[in-house]
């Protein structure tokens, strides 16, 4: 046979110099090789017993051992995992909380009328009237040009100008809020340290200078008025400052004017319209995480509202004194009760601020 062992019988291939052994002397069979083959023959033994394939898979690790290995497997990923969640709610840089937030201080403050109210005349409710040059509505409430102001930017300012805006709109001019319903849209302005306080003003509202529902809103009592004109007169300011070092303070000062009508029982003269003026000062705060997420703080709510009488509770709704009612006694302070609180006070209404009276009624025929 030409060649050496192992070479074809034409002779070793052309171009491989030395023959075809030299290819795979870089090969080396070595025992821990043959160990480490994933696939080993069966010996002849096992193929005389009927051993339908001729190889065998050889695992990773013994078959034995594998129910220890994939446990210990189990376990790795589980720390793993618990430790995230451990990492992630108890982060060494996350808040400790939400920051405690000043509550609401009201005073509400009744104006009562010197003699009966007068009706206005129901085609020109505001005629000759303090309110005749007021607009309507939200147009009464421009805002003002947002500028920087400290370390507030000036699109953070006009976040500022524009949630107050929207507040007093909420809380003041929409009819439904006004009239007794619904103040979804004053809640969810207002920020989340305050909501318990606002909705136990509604629930449970008392005159003690925090929990007064007429501090929130402008609420007229339902069971004994109706808006006669759903466009309310307003006028008034709005102004902005910085408080401390990461605070934006908003004061708006504003007259609403309501044109109401006594509804059935009220004891109203029936069809007969008067006017109802609210002032309220509102203070509002901003820091940075109520401008990111649309709130605002109400720390402070001074209002005088007329006319009102002074022995009506005004907690919960106004409940203004309509066309040709008489205020029940002067309005009056006692020094030495100490179960109201100071603040809880009457004041007489100037003349003239109720709307200039109709020529065709006459107060005297009204129940008192």
């Amino acid at each position: 046979m030409a060649g050496p062992p192992g070479d074809p019988p034409e002779g070793a291939p052309e171009g491989v110099p030395g023959g075809g052994e030299d290819e795979y002397r870089s090969v080396v069979f070595d025992e821990s090789f043959v160990r480490a083959a994933r696939i080993q023959e069966y010996s002849a033994r096992e193929r005389l017993d009927g051993t339908s394939r001729a190889v065998r898979v050889r695992h990773m690790w013994p078959v034995a051992g594998a129910p220890r290995q994939a446990l210990i497997l189990v376990v790795l990923i589980a720390v793993a995992f618990g430790t995230a969640i451990y990492l992630g709610i108890r982060h060494p840089y996350s808040s400790s909380g939400p920051e405690a937030v000043e509550p609401l201080r009201i005073t509400v403050i009744p104006l009562v009328p010197p003699g009966p109210v007068p009706a206005v005349n129901v085609k020109s409710l505001y005629a000759n009237d303090p309110a005749a040059h007021y607009r309507a509505g939200a147009e009464g409430l421009p805002l003002p040009t947002a500028r920087r102001v400290g370390d507030f930017t000036e699109s953070q300012v006009m976040q500022a100008l524009s949630s107050t805006k929207e507040y007093l709109v909420a809380s003041a001019l929409d009819p439904e809020a006004v009239t007794g319903g619904g103040v979804r849209a004053v809640r969810d302005l207002i920020d989340p340290g305050q909501v318990d306080q606002f909705d136990r003003s509604l629930s449970a509202p008392g005159d003690d200078g925090q929990h007064a529902a007429t501090g929130w809103l402008v609420r007229l009592d339902p069971a004994k008025v109706r808006l006669a004109d759903q466009k309310v007169r307003v006028n008034g300011t709005i102004t902005v400052s910085q408080v401390g070092d990461d605070r934006l303070e908003v004061v708006a000062d504003h007259t609403f004017v309501y044109a109401v009508q006594g509804v059935t029982g009220s004891g109203a003269a029936p069809g007969a319209t008067s006017l109802f003026t609210v002032r309220r000062e509102m203070r509002f705060r901003f820091d940075r995480d109520d401008l990111r997420d649309h709130h605002l703080e109400v720390v402070q709510a001074d209002v005088a509202a007329g006319p009102l009488s002074c022995t009506a509770p005004a907690a919960d709704y106004f409940r203004p004194l309509l066309a040709g009612q008489s205020p029940q006694g002067p309005a009056t302070a006692d020094p030495y009760d100490r179960d109201r609180p100071a603040a809880s006070v009457c004041a007489g209404l100037a003349n003239g601020a109720t709307g200039t009276p109709a020529a065709p009624f006459a107060t005297s025929s009204a129940a008192p």
